[in-house]
């Protein structure tokens, strides 16, 4: 069973907070149940366990002047490499003792306008993402949502085909065959792909309303998974023509509590801000009809033994996911991942 704390986690990149989130100052976010601060140095993001080796005091609710993080509590100052350069109680002339200083998380970056941590050496690299820097797409955000479910669990309902005509019958499941076509999984390393056509309502195609062409249309969907839980899934409307993209990131806060990070690029809507707003309000719609789902589970886990749960054909990606984050588990408690691995 893998828990949101789990602790083979460490060893894996996360979203923690949206780029514009993190400034000069200070900001306090959770991870795999532990807090952590973040701050801009220059040009330099940093990020440390959110809390003073002196007195164990929130760093978050200190400030940060010229590069230093100074705690709220009692002054002292830390470098951007986390080494105690001043405790003011002692003097100008201090012996500052080697304990006092910083343990910094083993990997911060940004993304596609996201911060990622790994507060370990992280086993499978942070996965690029080719149409967050093509200019013919234009990337709209969806509000970071909070809400009581397992990571896990949200990844699996991500890459499930089979559920779009039951859950999503408020915005494009309701004209959509149930049945799911034959798909293969096509796996490599810490990532899969996995790619399929099939018929919906193409309630955003002006030509609909148009007359020009029907209702019911076709598009190909393409799912690409990176451990552990960066999620992409590439539409290709092959009616009315564009691409729409969405990615999915996942931040385990706590054991019942995670943040969802979302944003969609399309290369469809000619730079048009309302209608990338309409696409980002249809967005959050849809995943508010999954959370409805998964916010009622009571075991907040993702079982990785494939015996729990019963599984079918329609469920090869889902299936995959478990694989992969089981080979996740025993690569990290057997130490045996490879040094090229590591990014």
């Amino acid at each position: 069973m893998l828990t949101n704390v789990d602790p083979v986690l460490r060893r894996c990149w996360h979203p923690v907070a949206r780029s514009a989130e993190v400034a000069d100052q200070p900001v306090r976010v959770v991870l795999l149940g532990k807090p952590w601060v973040l701050f801009r140095a220059g040009d330099h993001l940093r990020a440390f366990p959110d809390r003073c080796p002196h007195r164990r005091a929130p760093l978050s609710l200190g400030e940060c002047h010229d590069g230093l993080l100074r705690c709220a509590y009692h002054g002292w100052r830390f470098d951007g490499e986390g080494t105690c350069v001043a405790v003011p109680a002692l003097g100008d002339d201090a012996v500052i003792p080697s304990r006092a200083r910083l343990r910094p998380a083993a990997g911060v970056a940004e993304r596609h306008g996201l911060v990622f941590l790994a507060p370990d050496d992280p086993v499978a690299p942070l996965p690029e993402l080719p149409e967050a820097t093509d200019p013919a797409f234009m990337a709209g955000d969806l509000p970071p949502m909070t809400a009581r479910a397992s990571v896990g669990l949200l990844a699996d309902n991500f890459l499930d085909m089979a559920h779009f005509p039951f859950v999503h019958r408020g915005t494009f499941g309701a004209e959509e065959a149930a049945e799911v076509p034959n798909y293969t999984v096509d796996r490599d390393r810490w990532s899969f792909t996995a790619a399929y056509q099939h018929q919906f309502a193409n309630r955003e195609d002006p030509a609909v309303a148009a007359g020009l062409r029907p209702l019911v249309q076709t598009r190909r969907l393409t799912y690409r998974l990176d451990a552990p839980f960066h999620l992409v899934l590439r539409i290709d409307f092959l009616d009315a023509g564009g691409s729409n993209v969405i990615g999915f990131f996942l931040q385990p806060e706590t054991a019942d509590r995670c943040r969802i990070y979302s944003t969609i690029w399309r290369d469809d809507v000619d730079g048009d801000a309302e209608r990338m707003a309409d696409a980002v309000a249809f967005e959050v719609a849809v995943v508010e009809e999954d959370l409805r789902v998964q916010q009622a589970y009571d075991d907040l886990v993702l079982p990785l033994d494939l015996t729990t749960e019963l599984h079918t054909r329609a469920d090869r990606t889902t299936v995959e996911l478990r694989r992969v984050l089981a080979d996740l588990v025993a690569a990290v408690e057997g130490d045996t991942v490879e040094g090229d691995a590591i990014s």
